[in-house]
């Protein structure tokens, strides 16, 4: 059963979406970039206002003393310098008067103030930027991680571990750190291109529009490089997926890999898989890096038909040296934010993509919920039901049949059979890692769909084949189940389960601490300690799938023995292929394509003379080969 899942809005809504929560520092974030670009955007008209007070001091030097500048201005067309005339009408000048040092120190400091005042708000923007995504990330990070705790087993037999390892890390790392650069510069951009305009309009309208008719090209442009650039950047975080699942693969068999003289073989894959990263991120890389210097060809277009227009209109006395000195400067800046929203464009192409990637793990179909009103057995004493049950992996395809056992309260099972029969599948189904597609399952006569998972395996002791150790010590490996189990517990267990005979004979002992693959000790012991976690967790169920498959003969004995003890008022599910290690279980069950074809003890099963006993003799016979699994 799946919970249905909304319908995913687009991605980039859902990247904004995630800003939600943190909307006081997005507002705060807002409001110091508008305050430092506004500050910036006046000190090209102070500069213009100081280039005014020199050059009207020079030619006011040079201009007669005693005369006023409507009669300098007029004695100069009357002179046939007109052009002359319209220039010097444009600044304030003093004729006989040199450069007024006051006012320009005056201009120049406030300069100097607003550019510090504008650094310091950009500053405290880019650090708040940095914080805000760092949050977003993690709650990013902690949604991932939720939702892989409510994703069912099948999605992660389905998906290759590296490549979800690769979502959960690369994927969101890169959203990291393009966020973080893009989001502050896209701020500072968008309100300069704001701030700029607005400063040229009241400069100049004319000059304004000239400039502003190159917008609509750059943005066309942007769009069509994007649109090419974002699937190219999907190719390429879909080709690390698959290499990072190739490097897990090979990693975690690397010993297989050797002994089987696949190096060659492994190394041309990784050829191929890393090609694929660097061709896909070669072409996503040359398809972004085309939008900046496309903006700036653009930009420097309108940089000189402003600056041809400009002079003109210096020329004709509409604009003073000063105020076409400072529109060039906002010319030159308003190709910048163009330029810069651009290249974060292409930018964001990538962080799309991998988000694309991250909100498909998020919008994964869920197991099913638990009940909002769980049931629960009056009394758990261990007897186990399967009533009708018929499940299948693929649709159309069945594995389990019509498929009815009953299991007393402290009798054991063994589940026999070859491979593909279902055997494993009957405790993946008790444990509700696979929930059945007919029929149902009872514990203590309560459907284990209407109980909560975590009360629901709280109550089963599980020892897989492939047993999984995690980085710490011995110790805490085997109270993994039992978190509150004091050390005297903890031996107690391993004693029972011949664990302690080796811990002894380690430098540590049970503080002895296990890297990631459990290097320190060797399959059997590995095996030896995961048995032992499930005898301190004291279950009222057991499911002991294939537990001694990785140990010797004479320590397969002992572990017979402290399972005997284990057993002892337990219901347990034993999956064998060596049948010799299930004699003495209370029932045996023999599976066969889903289904269920003998039961009984071990005597009246050779007995019979059906499969078991075939299947019994072909092991006990010299030379016979393994059971087939």
């Amino acid at each position: 059963m799946t919970s249905a899942r909304p319908k995913p809005r687009g991605t980039v809504p859902r990247l904004l979406g995630l800003l939600r929560p943190h909307r006081a520092l997005v507002a705060l974030l807002l409001a110091l970039g508008i305050a430092g670009v506004t500050l910036a955007a006046f000190g090209p008209v102070l500069m213009g206002k100081a280039t005014d007070l020199v050059f009207a001091g020079v030619v006011g030097k040079r201009l007669p003393a005693g005369t006023s500048p409507q009669e300098a201005i007029g004695q100069l067309r009357a002179d046939g310098h007109g052009s002359l005339a319209k220039v010097f009408s444009t600044v304030d000048v003093h004729p006989g008067r040199g450069i007024d040092f006051a006012a320009l120190e005056r201009v120049l400091l406030l300069l100097l103030a607003l550019y510090l005042a504008a650094s310091l708000f950009t500053l405290l923007q880019g650090r708040l930027a940095t914080l805000v995504i760092n949050r977003v990330v993690l709650d990013l990070r902690e949604k991932v991680a939720d939702k892989l705790t409510r994703l069912p087993i099948g999605y992660f037999d389905r998906n290759p571990a590296g490549e979800l390892l690769s979502r959960v890390t690369n994927d969101v790392d890169n959203l990291q750190q393009t966020l973080q650069q893009a989001l502050s510069q896209l701020i500072t951009s968008v309100f300069s291109f704001l701030a700029l305009l607005a400063m040229m309009f009241v400069i100049s309208p004319l000059l304004a529009l000239v400039m502003l008719a190159s917008v609509p090209v750059s943005v066309v442009l942007v769009s069509v490089i994007a649109k090419r650039a974002q699937p190219r950047y999907a190719e390429q975080w879909a080709a690390t997926g698959t290499l990072s699942g190739h490097v897990e693969e090979m990693y975690s068999g690397h010993a297989l890999v050797k002994g089987f003289g696949r190096r060659e073989l492994a190394e041309r894959a990784f050829d191929e898989h890393n090609d694929a990263v660097y061709r896909a991120g070669a072409k996503a890389q040359f398809a972004s890096g085309t939008i900046e210097p496309s903006m700036m060809f653009i930009g420097n277009l309108g940089y000189i038909v402003v600056s041809v227009v400009g002079a003109l209109r210096v020329v004709s006395g509409s604009l003073s040296i000063g105020d076409v000195q400072a529109f060039v400067m906002y010319a030159r800046q308003f190709n910048q934010p163009i330029v810069e929203a651009g290249t974060v464009a292409g930018q964001l192409q990538s962080a799309i993509a991998s988000a694309d990637r991250v909100f498909a793990l998020l919008d994964a179909d869920e197991q099913g919920p638990d009940p909002d009103r769980p049931e629960r057995p009056a009394r758990i004493e261990g007897r186990v039901e399967f009533e009708g049950v018929g499940f299948r992996y693929s649709p159309g395809t069945p594995l389990i049949e019509d498929l009815s056992l009953t299991v007393e309260p402290g009798r054991t099972v063994a589940i026999v059979g070859p491979t593909g029969a279902g055997k494993t599948t009957l405790g993946n189904l008790l444990m509700r890692f696979y929930e059945p597609g007919e029929g149902r399952v009872l514990l203590d006569g309560t459907d284990i769909t209407r109980m909560r998972r975590d009360e629901l395996r709280g109550h089963i002791g599980l020892v897989l084949q492939d047993s999984w150790l995690f980085g710490g010590t011995i110790a805490e490996n085997i109270a993994y189940g039992s978190p509150r189990a004091t050390r005297e517990e903890i031996v107690a267990a391993a004693r029972a389960t011949c664990v302690d005979r080796f811990v002894r004979t380690l430098p540590e002992g049970y503080d002895t601490v296990l890297d990631e693959e459990s290097s320190g000790v060797s399959a059997g012991e590995k095996q030896l300690i995961t048995i032992a976690r499930a005898f301190l967790a004291g279950p009222a169920i057991l499911v002991l799938d294939e537990a001694t498959s990785s140990v010797d003969t004479r320590t397969e004995l002992l572990i017979q023995r402290a399972l005997t003890s284990l057993r002892a008022g337990r219901t347990s599910f034993v999956i064998a292929h060596r049948l010799s290690t299930i004699r003495d279980a209370d029932v045996i069950v023999v599976m066969e394509a889903g289904r269920i074809v003998e039961r009984g003890t071990h005597d009246e099963l050779i007995g019979a003379g059906g499969t078991y006993a075939r299947m019994y003799a072909s092991r006990t016979q010299p030379g016979a080969s393994a059971v087939p699994r």
